[in-house]
């Protein structure tokens, strides 16, 4: 038998997709859901915490547990897209804050991504934040080969960095290994990002490759759970 707690959290959760509950009101208080559900008020907190996790609502101090507005925006997994081209897609207010932009040698964990023995090999670093509808809701780690990606700026890096590498700099990207893992977040994430009410952030890594098989840009894309949804297109063949 499923887990009370469980049950509590998908009946709520159909009530808020059905609009029931919605957006920026109040659920019913833990002591209501204690006697509507006839359990312990233990068993209605684990239900919320669940429902705060996934970004379904925020538990606000003395008021209740309000829903937060769910529109999420397809990003795909596979296929590689910058985020210029998903964004003229969004049809949303999109800003990208460049934090970061420095050409350095490379960090132990940087070099060993990057594949780098080199000592003298530079790698350029750029940190950037998007903000949809007023919330920085991504951080985007690129680190990139000095010699492959030369003359970046910060205008660029506000615009479309995959543009000037590919119409600028002639670069052929050819493909990417990627990684996606679900982590707590850090303290650059929580400076970084608007995170009050989230206990977790979804992590994609890139490893991108030129036609000529070079690794030149690895790249950690850290996202806000709530805005996200990461799909894809698989055929089985037989």
């Amino acid at each position: 038998m499923q887990n009370k707690y469980l049950v509590i959290y998908q009946d709520l959760l159909e009530q808020i997709e059905d609009g029931i509950h919605p957006v920026d009101s109040y659920l019913p208080s833990e002591n209501e859901l204690k006697t509507q559900y006839e359990t312990s008020r233990e068993t209605v907190r684990k239900a919320l915490t669940l429902l705060s996790q996934n970004g379904y609502i925020q538990k606000v101090r003395g008021k209740g547990s309000v829903v937060l507005p769910r529109n999420k925006f397809d990003f795909p997994v596979s296929g590689l897209v910058s985020f210029k081209e998903l964004q003229n897609k969004l049809g949303e207010d999109v800003q990208t804050h460049v934090l970061t932009l420095n050409t350095a040698q490379p960090s132990r964990h940087i070099k060993k991504q990057l594949l780098l023995e080199n000592d003298d090999q530079l790698v350029t670093e750029v940190i950037r934040t998007r903000e949809i509808n007023g919330e920085r809701v991504i951080l985007d780690k690129d680190y990139f080969l000095s010699n492959k990606v030369e003359g970046l700026t910060e205008s660029i890096a506000k615009d479309s960095i995959y543009q000037y590498l590919e119409d600028t700099l002639k670069l052929s990207i050819s493909f990417a290994k990627k990684e996606i893992t679900v982590e707590d977040p850090t303290e650059e994430d929580r400076l970084s990002l608007d995170l009050t009410g989230f206990h977790n952030i979804v992590v994609i890594k890139n490893y991108v490759y030129l036609d000529d098989a070079t690794l030149f840009q690895y790249t950690e894309s850290r996202h806000r759970p709530d805005r996200f949804r990461f799909v894809d297109f698989a055929r089985r063949h037989h």
